[in-house]
Protein backbone atom coordinates (compact mmCIF):
# COMPACT_ATOMS: atom_id res chain seq x y z
CA UNK A 1 0.00 0.00 0.00
CA UNK A 2 0.99 3.29 -0.92
CA UNK A 3 -1.19 5.26 1.83
CA UNK A 4 1.63 6.27 4.25
CA UNK A 5 3.51 8.23 1.29
CA UNK A 6 0.55 9.72 -0.21
CA UNK A 7 -0.34 11.00 3.04
CA UNK A 8 3.40 12.19 3.69
CA UNK A 9 3.67 13.87 0.10
CA UNK A 10 0.20 15.34 0.21
CA UNK A 11 1.16 17.42 3.19
CA UNK A 12 4.27 18.01 1.39
CA UNK A 13 2.77 19.79 -2.00
CA UNK A 14 -0.01 21.03 -0.37
CA UNK A 15 2.09 24.11 0.18
CA UNK A 16 3.10 27.15 -1.79
CA UNK A 17 6.54 26.60 -1.18
CA UNK A 18 6.33 23.16 -2.54
CA UNK A 19 9.52 22.58 -4.90
CA UNK A 20 11.43 20.01 -6.95
CA UNK A 21 14.54 20.22 -3.81
CA UNK A 22 11.57 19.71 -1.03
CA UNK A 23 10.74 16.56 -2.88
CA UNK A 24 14.24 15.34 -3.37
CA UNK A 25 14.85 15.62 0.70
CA UNK A 26 11.39 13.67 1.17
CA UNK A 27 12.77 10.98 -1.25
CA UNK A 28 16.80 11.30 0.56
CA UNK A 29 15.59 10.86 3.76
CA UNK A 30 13.87 7.34 2.75
CA UNK A 31 17.39 6.68 0.99
CA UNK A 32 20.06 8.84 1.07
CA UNK A 33 21.26 6.94 -1.75
CA UNK A 34 18.92 7.08 -4.17
CA UNK A 35 19.13 8.82 -7.11
CA UNK A 36 17.03 11.89 -7.79
CA UNK A 37 17.78 14.64 -9.61
CA UNK A 38 15.90 18.11 -9.91
CA UNK A 39 16.18 21.47 -11.81
CA UNK A 40 13.64 24.52 -12.73
CA UNK A 41 11.72 24.28 -16.16
CA UNK A 42 11.16 27.94 -17.72
CA UNK A 43 8.78 29.24 -20.23
CA UNK A 44 7.51 33.25 -20.47
CA UNK A 45 4.89 32.08 -18.18
CA UNK A 46 6.64 31.14 -15.37
CA UNK A 47 8.75 28.29 -14.24
CA UNK A 48 8.33 25.01 -12.14
CA UNK A 49 10.82 22.04 -11.56
CA UNK A 50 11.22 18.58 -13.11
CA UNK A 51 11.61 15.75 -10.88
CA UNK A 52 13.00 12.41 -12.33
CA UNK A 53 14.28 9.47 -9.80
CA UNK A 54 15.75 6.20 -11.41
CA UNK A 55 15.50 2.92 -9.27
CA UNK A 56 17.90 0.59 -10.37
CA UNK A 57 16.66 -3.43 -11.23
CA UNK A 58 18.64 -6.40 -10.24
CA UNK A 59 19.10 -6.90 -13.82
CA UNK A 60 17.81 -3.22 -15.08
CA UNK A 61 20.06 -1.90 -18.22
CA UNK A 62 21.74 0.53 -15.95
CA UNK A 63 23.71 -2.62 -14.19
CA UNK A 64 24.50 -4.41 -17.58
CA UNK A 65 21.71 -6.08 -17.73
CA UNK A 66 18.37 -7.07 -20.29
CA UNK A 67 15.56 -6.48 -18.35
CA UNK A 68 13.20 -4.12 -19.87
CA UNK A 69 12.47 -0.26 -18.41
CA UNK A 70 9.44 1.11 -17.30
CA UNK A 71 8.45 4.86 -17.17
CA UNK A 72 5.88 5.76 -14.47
CA UNK A 73 5.35 9.79 -15.72
CA UNK A 74 3.49 12.29 -13.47
CA UNK A 75 1.64 14.40 -15.54
CA UNK A 76 0.07 17.56 -14.83
CA UNK A 77 0.01 21.18 -15.06
CA UNK A 78 0.44 21.98 -11.57
CA UNK A 79 -0.47 21.23 -7.85
CA UNK A 80 -1.80 24.34 -7.16
CA UNK A 81 -3.90 27.50 -9.08
CA UNK A 82 -2.16 30.42 -6.58
CA UNK A 83 -3.67 32.84 -5.89
CA UNK A 84 -6.66 31.97 -8.11
CA UNK A 85 -7.33 29.06 -5.83
CA UNK A 86 -5.62 27.83 -2.09
CA UNK A 87 -4.73 24.46 -1.54
CA UNK A 88 -3.80 21.62 -3.53
CA UNK A 89 -5.66 20.96 -7.18
CA UNK A 90 -7.56 18.11 -8.49
CA UNK A 91 -4.93 18.33 -11.13
CA UNK A 92 -2.36 17.28 -8.82
CA UNK A 93 -2.90 13.90 -8.59
CA UNK A 94 -0.70 12.70 -11.14
CA UNK A 95 2.17 13.80 -10.01
CA UNK A 96 0.97 12.90 -6.36
CA UNK A 97 0.74 9.14 -7.53
CA UNK A 98 4.11 9.04 -9.40
CA UNK A 99 5.72 10.42 -6.45
CA UNK A 100 4.45 8.49 -4.18
CA UNK A 101 5.34 5.16 -6.26
CA UNK A 102 8.76 6.77 -6.35
CA UNK A 103 9.12 6.72 -2.28
CA UNK A 104 7.28 3.38 -2.61
CA UNK A 105 9.88 1.76 -4.77
CA UNK A 106 12.98 3.66 -3.02
CA UNK A 107 11.98 2.07 0.48
CA UNK A 108 11.77 -1.32 -0.88
CA UNK A 109 14.89 -1.00 -3.07
CA UNK A 110 16.66 0.03 0.50
CA UNK A 111 14.88 -2.71 2.30
CA UNK A 112 16.12 -5.65 -0.25
CA UNK A 113 13.04 -5.76 -2.67
CA UNK A 114 14.68 -5.08 -5.60
CA UNK A 115 12.91 -5.54 -8.99
CA UNK A 116 14.02 -7.15 -11.84
CA UNK A 117 14.20 -4.12 -14.26
CA UNK A 118 15.22 -0.26 -13.99
CA UNK A 119 11.87 1.68 -13.13
CA UNK A 120 12.05 5.75 -14.40
CA UNK A 121 9.58 7.89 -12.42
CA UNK A 122 9.17 11.67 -13.57
CA UNK A 123 6.69 14.45 -12.49
CA UNK A 124 7.33 17.97 -12.18
CA UNK A 125 6.27 20.49 -8.96
CA UNK A 126 4.50 23.69 -10.09
CA UNK A 127 2.13 25.10 -7.04
CA UNK A 128 1.44 28.54 -8.99
CA UNK A 129 0.02 27.30 -12.25
CA UNK A 130 -2.30 29.14 -14.63
CA UNK A 131 -5.76 27.86 -15.74
CA UNK A 132 -7.41 27.95 -18.95
CA UNK A 133 -10.59 27.53 -20.46
CA UNK A 134 -11.99 23.79 -21.08
CA UNK A 135 -15.38 22.51 -21.66
CA UNK A 136 -17.08 20.90 -19.85
CA UNK A 137 -14.64 22.09 -16.96
CA UNK A 138 -11.58 24.36 -16.92
CA UNK A 139 -8.34 22.76 -17.25
CA UNK A 140 -5.16 23.62 -15.46
CA UNK A 141 -2.69 25.08 -17.55
CA UNK A 142 1.06 25.04 -16.98
CA UNK A 143 4.14 27.50 -16.81
CA UNK A 144 5.90 25.18 -19.39
CA UNK A 145 4.57 23.35 -22.93
CA UNK A 146 3.46 19.99 -23.02
CA UNK A 147 6.12 19.53 -25.46
CA UNK A 148 8.80 20.27 -23.33
CA UNK A 149 8.03 17.97 -20.44
CA UNK A 150 8.15 15.28 -22.89
CA UNK A 151 11.59 15.96 -23.86
CA UNK A 152 12.37 16.10 -20.09
CA UNK A 153 10.42 12.69 -19.13
CA UNK A 154 10.05 11.03 -22.39
CA UNK A 155 13.99 8.94 -22.74
CA UNK A 156 14.56 6.73 -25.07
CA UNK A 157 15.77 4.04 -22.34
CA UNK A 158 12.27 3.43 -21.58
CA UNK A 159 10.56 0.26 -22.62
CA UNK A 160 7.30 0.85 -21.93
CA UNK A 161 5.23 4.08 -20.46
CA UNK A 162 2.50 4.33 -17.53
CA UNK A 163 1.40 7.82 -17.68
CA UNK A 164 -0.99 8.74 -14.58
CA UNK A 165 -2.94 11.76 -14.64
CA UNK A 166 -6.21 13.18 -13.06
CA UNK A 167 -8.92 12.64 -16.08
CA UNK A 168 -12.24 14.24 -14.17
CA UNK A 169 -13.17 16.58 -16.49
CA UNK A 170 -15.04 14.97 -18.77
CA UNK A 171 -18.22 12.75 -19.78
CA UNK A 172 -16.47 10.02 -20.92
CA UNK A 173 -14.82 8.49 -17.93
CA UNK A 174 -17.44 8.89 -15.14
CA UNK A 175 -16.97 6.11 -12.23
CA UNK A 176 -14.94 6.86 -9.35
CA UNK A 177 -11.59 5.46 -8.33
CA UNK A 178 -8.98 4.79 -11.64
CA UNK A 179 -8.64 3.30 -15.49
CA UNK A 180 -6.61 2.72 -17.92
CA UNK A 181 -6.65 2.85 -21.97
CA UNK A 182 -5.78 1.50 -24.76
CA UNK A 183 -2.36 0.67 -25.32
CA UNK A 184 -1.15 3.36 -28.19
CA UNK A 185 1.99 2.96 -30.30
CA UNK A 186 3.66 5.34 -33.17
CA UNK A 187 0.41 6.64 -33.84
CA UNK A 188 -2.08 3.40 -33.19
CA UNK A 189 -4.43 2.60 -30.55
CA UNK A 190 -3.96 -0.24 -30.10
CA UNK A 191 -6.19 -3.51 -27.60
CA UNK A 192 -6.03 -3.13 -24.62
CA UNK A 193 -3.23 -5.31 -22.92
CA UNK A 194 -4.47 -8.06 -20.95
CA UNK A 195 -2.28 -8.64 -18.55
CA UNK A 196 -2.66 -4.96 -17.57
CA UNK A 197 -6.07 -5.88 -17.29
CA UNK A 198 -5.53 -8.71 -14.91
CA UNK A 199 -3.50 -6.24 -12.63
CA UNK A 200 -6.38 -3.97 -12.40
CA UNK A 201 -8.44 -6.59 -11.14
CA UNK A 202 -5.52 -7.35 -8.67
CA UNK A 203 -4.94 -4.04 -7.25
CA UNK A 204 -8.91 -3.41 -7.02
CA UNK A 205 -10.60 -6.46 -6.12
CA UNK A 206 -13.20 -4.96 -9.55
CA UNK A 207 -14.05 -5.15 -12.97
CA UNK A 208 -11.30 -3.02 -14.33
CA UNK A 209 -12.53 0.11 -16.05
CA UNK A 210 -11.40 1.50 -19.65
CA UNK A 211 -11.38 4.94 -21.19
CA UNK A 212 -12.24 5.71 -24.60
CA UNK A 213 -9.92 7.57 -26.76
CA UNK A 214 -10.23 9.26 -29.96
CA UNK A 215 -7.59 9.24 -32.62
CA UNK A 216 -7.42 13.34 -31.77
CA UNK A 217 -6.74 12.74 -28.30
CA UNK A 218 -2.95 11.15 -29.31
CA UNK A 219 -1.74 14.02 -31.30
CA UNK A 220 0.15 16.39 -29.66
CA UNK A 221 -1.21 19.33 -28.14
CA UNK A 222 -1.31 22.75 -29.87
CA UNK A 223 -2.86 21.44 -33.57
CA UNK A 224 -6.50 22.75 -32.54
CA UNK A 225 -8.13 19.57 -32.09
CA UNK A 226 -10.36 18.91 -28.99
CA UNK A 227 -8.06 16.25 -26.60
CA UNK A 228 -9.84 14.83 -23.60
CA UNK A 229 -6.72 15.68 -21.76
CA UNK A 230 -2.74 15.37 -21.35
CA UNK A 231 -2.79 11.71 -20.14
CA UNK A 232 -1.39 10.06 -23.59
CA UNK A 233 0.95 13.59 -24.65
CA UNK A 234 3.90 11.24 -24.03
CA UNK A 235 3.05 8.81 -26.93
CA UNK A 236 3.93 11.43 -29.21
CA UNK A 237 7.16 11.53 -28.35
CA UNK A 238 8.48 7.80 -28.61
CA UNK A 239 8.09 5.13 -30.25
CA UNK A 240 7.69 2.86 -27.09
CA UNK A 241 3.95 1.14 -26.17
CA UNK A 242 2.04 3.86 -24.05
CA UNK A 243 -0.79 3.21 -21.36
CA UNK A 244 -2.57 6.18 -19.47
CA UNK A 245 -3.96 5.59 -16.26
CA UNK A 246 -6.59 8.02 -15.51
CA UNK A 247 -7.89 8.93 -12.32
CA UNK A 248 -11.61 9.35 -12.41
CA UNK A 249 -14.70 10.46 -10.80
CA UNK A 250 -18.88 10.44 -11.75
CA UNK A 251 -19.17 13.85 -11.82
CA UNK A 252 -17.39 15.75 -14.14
CA UNK A 253 -14.67 18.02 -11.19
CA UNK A 254 -12.81 21.00 -12.78
CA UNK A 255 -8.53 20.23 -12.71
CA UNK A 256 -8.02 23.91 -10.76
CA UNK A 257 -10.86 22.31 -8.34
CA UNK A 258 -9.26 21.85 -4.39
CA UNK A 259 -10.55 19.24 -2.08
CA UNK A 260 -11.21 16.81 -4.57
CA UNK A 261 -8.05 14.38 -4.04
CA UNK A 262 -9.55 10.88 -2.60
CA UNK A 263 -6.49 9.36 -1.55
CA UNK A 264 -8.05 5.63 -1.79
CA UNK A 265 -8.59 5.76 -5.27
CA UNK A 266 -4.73 7.16 -5.78
CA UNK A 267 -3.52 4.61 -3.92
CA UNK A 268 -5.23 1.62 -5.92
CA UNK A 269 -3.78 3.66 -8.76
CA UNK A 270 -0.24 3.53 -7.67
CA UNK A 271 -0.43 -0.05 -6.29
CA UNK A 272 -1.29 -1.18 -10.20
CA UNK A 273 1.41 0.97 -11.35
CA UNK A 274 3.54 -0.91 -9.11
CA UNK A 275 2.46 -4.39 -10.22
CA UNK A 276 3.23 -3.50 -13.48
CA UNK A 277 6.58 -2.34 -12.93
CA UNK A 278 7.39 -5.69 -11.11
CA UNK A 279 5.75 -7.76 -13.94
CA UNK A 280 6.85 -6.04 -16.74
CA UNK A 281 10.60 -5.96 -16.11
CA UNK A 282 10.24 -9.85 -14.82
CA UNK A 283 8.62 -10.19 -18.70
CA UNK A 284 5.24 -11.63 -17.56
CA UNK A 285 3.64 -7.87 -18.92
CA UNK A 286 3.61 -7.35 -22.13
CA UNK A 287 1.77 -3.92 -23.25
CA UNK A 288 1.23 -4.87 -26.81
CA UNK A 289 1.21 -8.06 -29.13
CA UNK A 290 4.01 -7.36 -31.18
CA UNK A 291 2.92 -9.86 -34.04
CA UNK A 292 -0.43 -7.95 -34.61
CA UNK A 293 1.32 -4.56 -34.62
CA UNK A 294 3.83 -5.79 -37.53
CA UNK A 295 0.40 -7.02 -39.12
CA UNK A 296 -0.79 -3.79 -38.72
CA UNK A 297 1.73 -1.65 -39.97
CA UNK A 298 1.92 -3.99 -43.00
CA UNK A 299 -1.63 -3.61 -44.08
CA UNK A 300 -2.41 0.01 -43.39
CA UNK A 301 0.97 1.34 -43.54
CA UNK A 302 2.57 3.68 -40.35
CA UNK A 303 0.67 6.31 -38.53
CA UNK A 304 3.52 8.27 -37.14
CA UNK A 305 1.85 11.55 -38.49
CA UNK A 306 -0.38 11.26 -35.57
CA UNK A 307 2.49 11.63 -33.49
CA UNK A 308 3.34 15.42 -35.09
CA UNK A 309 1.12 18.31 -35.83
CA UNK A 310 0.33 17.17 -38.96
CA UNK A 311 0.16 18.82 -42.66
CA UNK A 312 -1.42 22.45 -41.81
CA UNK A 313 1.23 24.64 -40.24
CA UNK A 314 1.13 24.90 -36.27
CA UNK A 315 -0.40 27.12 -34.19
CA UNK A 316 1.05 28.26 -30.87
CA UNK A 317 1.67 24.48 -28.46
CA UNK A 318 -0.62 24.92 -25.81
CA UNK A 319 0.76 25.04 -22.29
Amino acid sequence: MLLKHLLNLYELLDSPAASGETVKAFLEDIDPACNVETYALSSEKGETDMVRIRIPGAHGKSTGGDAPTIGLLGRLGGLGARPERIGFVSDGDGALVALACAAKLIDMHAKGDVLAGDVFISTHVCPHAPTMPHKPVPFMGSPVATAAVNKEEVTEELDAILVVDTTKGNRIANYRGFAISPTVKQGVILRVSEDLLDLVEIATGRKPQVFALSMADITPYGNGLYHLNSVLQPATATDAPVVGVAITTETAVPGCATGATHLSDLDEAGTFMIEAAKAFGEGSCSFFDAEEFELFGKRYGSMAALQTMGALPAEDEMA
